[in-house]
C-alpha cells in the first residue's frame, strides 16, 4: 500500500510538471504599436518605398519576459505567424499603389504571409543574431526562406527584433508593374525591411 501511495505522489507530481510546461509555453506574444515594415525598391524613374499600414501577429513565447529570454540566449519564442494586408500597403502614390495591388493578386490572395519554422540563436555582448527559417508566401505562392535578424531586450518585457530580406518579386509569380504608359518600370529585386517591437 506504502508503494502505491509513493507511485500515486509521483505520479501527481510528474502531472503537475506538464501541466505547469504546458503553460509555461502559452504565452502569447503582441505587437507593440511602434512595429513597421516596410518594402523598398527601385524603378526605371525613382527609388520608392512601400510601407505596411497594418501588421497582424500570432506568436507564443516560452517565457513572460520574452526580451531579457531572448537576449540571454534562449529560445524562448516558440511559434510565429505574421502577415500583412496587400491592400494596407501605402507606396506613397494612388497609381503606384494601384498597380502594386493588381500585381500581387490582391483580391485572390489578400495577405503576405511569413510563418517560422525554425531560428538559431548567436549571442554577442548587447545583441543576439538570429538566422530565421521559414515559409513566405506572396501572391499565393509560397517559397522556404532563410533570413538574418538581429535582437535585443527593449525593456519592460519588450524585444525588439530587426531584419531584411531580399528577392525578385517573379520568384512568386509577381509580375513587376510598369507605370505612365510604360515610361516607369518597376524592377524585380525588392527588399522588405522589418522593425518589430514583440512582448510577450
Amino acid at each position: 500500500m506504502q508503494m502505491n501511495f509513493k507511485q500515486s505522489l509521483l505520479t501527481v507530481a510528474i502531472a503537475s510538471v506538464a501541466v505547469i510546461g504546458w503553460k509555461a509555453i502559452d504565452q502569447p506574444v503582441t505587437l507593440q504599436p511602434a512595429s513597421r515594415l516596410w518594402v523598398d525598391g527601385t524603378s526605371s524613374v525613382r527609388d520608392y518605398s512601400c510601407k505596411a499600414g497594418e501588421i497582424n501577429l500570432k506568436a507564443q513565447a516560452s517565457a513572460p519576459d520574452v526580451g531579457r529570454a531572448v537576449a540571454a540566449g534562449g529560445n524562448a519564442v516558440v511559434s510565429v505567424m505574421l502577415k500583412v494586408p496587400v491592400e494596407k500597403l501605402d507606396c506613397a502614390n494612388g497609381t503606384m499603389n494601384e498597380h502594386m495591388r493588381k500585381a500581387m493578386k490582391e483580391k485572390e490572395h489578400a495577405d503576405i504571409e511569413f510563418r517560422m519554422e525554425s531560428y538559431d540563436l548567436v549571442k554577442s555582448a548587447d545583441s543576439v543574431a538570429i538566422t530565421l527559417v521559414g515559409t513566405l508566401t506572396i501572391a499565393g505562392t509560397a517559397k522556404p526562406i532563410t533570413m538574418p535578424a538581429v535582437a535585443h531586450d527593449a525593456g519592460n518585457g519588450v524585444l525588439r527584433v530587426t531584419g531584411g530580406y531580399e528577392f525578385l518579386m517573379s520568384q512568386f509569380g509577381v509580375k513587376p508593374p510598369s507605370l505612365m504608359m510604360g515610361m516607369m518600370k518597376v524592377r524585380d529585386k525588392v527588399n522588405v525591411h522589418f522593425d518589430l517591437l514583440l512582448k510577450s
